[in-house]
């Protein structure tokens, strides 16, 4: 269930908000003043923050501010009266995904809704793997296995996005390397592809685990931490 944040001190509005999209099968936490909201964001993870941008202790601008600091990853929707051509910029400037004025269609606002989550979802699935064990963010570059943070280098960051792409589907070396030749043109030749491979296995395949079959004449496939 997708969880929204909703910053608003209109309590008219507020729980309008908060009605229509519990309504929507979301899990909505409705807060009406910025330290509220600062709390929450600390102890929450959102898929979307829906913020008044003049808040009776804050700005909605310094919210979005905070969220993006923490983390790229939830959605963020202004809600506002402010309809000057400079705030609705400053609001895109800061990382917001839409800008909405008031007085609105709820209708509409809904859609938006359904349509950003959507799009972030998707964005969410080919940004980050996660079974449970091995969660790599390719986005923010950082990884974990059971918890403890793995350090890769930008190539095996590139292999390993390769082979995720193509769970189940053998890659052959002409492949990798074709596909590793990046614009730049730094060239990944068959001893550096070999050595990388070896690396990222000697990782993350812990405790009898297998991510990484070899194919024995043709390439590499990932199957995803299957147990040897």
């Amino acid at each position: 269930m997708k969880r929204i944040l909703v910053v608003e001190d209109d309590l008219i509005l507020n729980k309008t908000l908060c009605y229509n999209l519990t309504n929507c099968n979301y899990q909505v936490h409705s807060v009406t003043t910025a330290r509220e909201a600062a709390s929450k964001i600390a102890s929450i993870q959102f898929d979307l923050a829906i913020l008044d941008v003049n808040l009776p202790d804050g700005s909605g601008f310094d919210l979005c501010r905070q969220i993006k600091d923490l983390t790229s990853t939830p959605a963020v929707i202004f809600l506002t009266a402010r309809d000057m051509e400079e705030d609705m910029l400053s609001g895109f400037e800061l990382g917001a995904d839409d800008y909405v004025t008031k007085p609105f269609p709820i209708s509409v606002l809904l859609k938006k809704i359904e349509i950003l989550l959507c799009r972030s979802s998707q964005r969410s699935t080919d940004e980050i793997y996660d079974d449970g064990v091995l969660r790599i963010n390719f986005s923010e570059m950082n990884t974990t296995l059971t918890g403890t943070s793995i350090a890769f280098t930008a190539t095996e960051y590139r292999i390993l996005k390769l082979m995720i792409s193509n769970t189940g589907i053998v890659l052959t070396r002409q492949i990798l390397l074709e596909k590793l030749w990046d614009i730049n043109e730094n060239f990944v030749d068959e001893h550096a592809l070999t050595s990388a491979i070896s690396r990222i296995r000697s990782k993350i395949e812990k405790d009898g685990a297998q991510y990484i079959k070899t194919v024995y004449g043709m390439g590499y496939m990932w199957i995803g931490g299957l147990k040897k």
